[in-house]
């Protein structure tokens, strides 16, 4: 007996109630042992809002029970209900404890293996990672060359991270040496001045490569950081390593929030690039650049970074890329052209982005919810995106310019030109995409959520 016929039972104790996919999940949950907040964690509903739902769902079903429901006791209560025999028979196969630790990849209740919660970058063996031919060996073969410089740009939680993860594992099964640097790892004062940027990211770099950091033999006052950076990083790092060196920056962005250190440091480290030309040192050296979107600081031509090196703007899943990641999930009605058909529908609310497309995947193949009713409660409060959706809408609202410039975009029929800085930042969001200067929004989630958020579905529908 599965968990949607235990609801099913439950749901004729409960008259005239037809459970909503989060009570649906929240039962769920709640019989196999799971706690509140695991459940907000692996759902992406808030925590209170969780255990508001079961609260109401446990005082419902005490109320015609005439017994006393909880959370705690709910496999005693309802295992000897005489409303469903069988329930009792399901309890004695399942031996959760209540709020229990449960592991936060719990097993696959389809084929016995663990599975990752979307979100983060995924693990280099993980088999939910969908390759996106033939941007993948693109970057491969390029991270050989000498003194290359790799750019991989995409909004949030579109695997850039993933991928980058793997072109390191690639680059040390060459032999080579690695190291990446996050600046959302740096503390604001790092951002103080160029000096202590500078600083930061050879003291990074020496530490992830068992170097003491010298950096005082090599600062130089008056010869000013970046060219105090560049001797430490060739007179000491580079020296020191005998293989090629792979320095990767993941969401460099950050530094883009900080106009004065972004027209040095960037402008600097295509000056790396550009010296391999002219230095076998510099030969070693492989840049790879991670960022969610376009940087929006002036800078000449002939010092971006961005205008060199190899490009790669990272797309969303196809309807078969999509259709791949469901089997690797598991569920076998995905499989030929009637599976494809009904995730033609999931296609068509998220437009293929990787981590909404996952976090659906992830719900069905624990069987929380079926896809009709994901797709039904997807741009609402109480559906599995809702978390996903209100930390995006309140990043919005922290900026009014952006309010305006989203707003009109979801008022027009047609994609609209906008402002550029505006553009930039709700392109790394991932809530519009840009053809040029053209805005629209970027999938059907996004349009049918902020229309109603921002007041505009009345406007939009007149």
């Amino acid at each position: 007996m599965n968990l949607d016929e235990v609801l099913e039972a439950i749901e004729q104790i409960l008259p005239d109630k037809q459970f909503s996919c989060v009570e649906r999940l929240v039962f769920r949950q709640s019989w196999l042992g799971m706690s509140y907040n695991e459940m907000a964690e692996g759902s992406g509903y808030g925590s209170n809002y969780i255990k508001e739902i079961g609260s109401q769902l446990w005082q419902d079903l005490s109320e015609v029970l005439g017994k006393r429901v909880t959370k705690k006791n709910l496999h005693l209560v309802l295992g000897k209900s005489q409303y469903n025999k069988e329930l009792m028979e399901l309890n004695s196969q399942m031996e959760y404890p209540e709020d229990s630790e449960v592991d936060g990849d719990i097993a696959d209740l389809v084929a016995g293996r663990e599975i990752e919660f979307p979100g983060s970058p995924m693990s280099i063996n993980s088999p939910l990672y969908i390759n996106r031919p033939p941007l993948e060996k693109l970057v491969y073969d390029e991270i050989m060359q000498p003194g290359c410089f790799i750019r991989i740009k995409a909004p949030k939680k579109m695997g850039k991270s993933s991928l980058l993860n793997r072109i390191i594992a690639g680059a040390e099964q060459q032999g080579y040496e690695a190291v990446k640097v996050d600046f959302q790892e740096a503390d604001e004062s790092v951002f103080a001045s160029i000096d202590t940027t500078l600083r930061w990211l050879c003291a990074n770099v020496s530490r992830q490569l068992n170097l003491l950091p010298r950096l005082d033999d090599y600062w130089d006052e008056d010869m000013g950081s970046k060219v105090s950076c560049k001797i430490y990083f060739q007179a000491y790092v580079l020296e020191q390593i005998e293989k090629p060196f792979v320095l990767a920056f993941n969401e460099i962005n950050r530094v883009f929030e900080h106009p004065s250190i972004a027209r040095d440091l960037l402008p600097m480290l295509r000056f790396w690039h550009e010296q391999a030309k002219q230095e076998q040192t510099w030969q070693k050296l492989r840049l790879v650049m991670v960022h969610s979107t376009e940087i929006y600081i002036q800078l000449h031509l002939n010092q971006s970074p961005f205008n060199i090196g190899l490009a790669i703007c990272l797309p969303p899943f196809s309807p078969q890329q999509v259709q791949d990641l469901a089997v690797a999930y598991g569920l076998d009605w995905a499989r030929g052209s009637q599976g494809a058909q009904h995730l033609a529908l999931l296609q068509t609310m998220v437009g293929g982005h990787p981590y909404l497309v996952s976090l659906a995947l992830y719900h069905l193949c624990r069987e929380w919810m079926s896809l009709t009713e994901i797709l039904q409660a997807a741009p609402t409060p109480s559906g599995i995106y809702s978390q996903h959706l209100r930390e995006n809408l309140t990043l919005i609202q922290s900026e009014p310019q952006l309010v305006s410039v989203l707003q009109q975009v979801l008022s027009a029929n047609q994609s609209v030109p906008i402002n550029a800085i505006a553009a930039y930042k709700l392109e790394s969001l991932g809530l519009i995409r840009l053809d040029g200067n053209q805005a629209s929004p970027s999938c059907e989630l996004y349009r049918l959520y902020f229309q109603q958020q921002l007041g505009l579905e009345n406007r939009v529908n007149a």
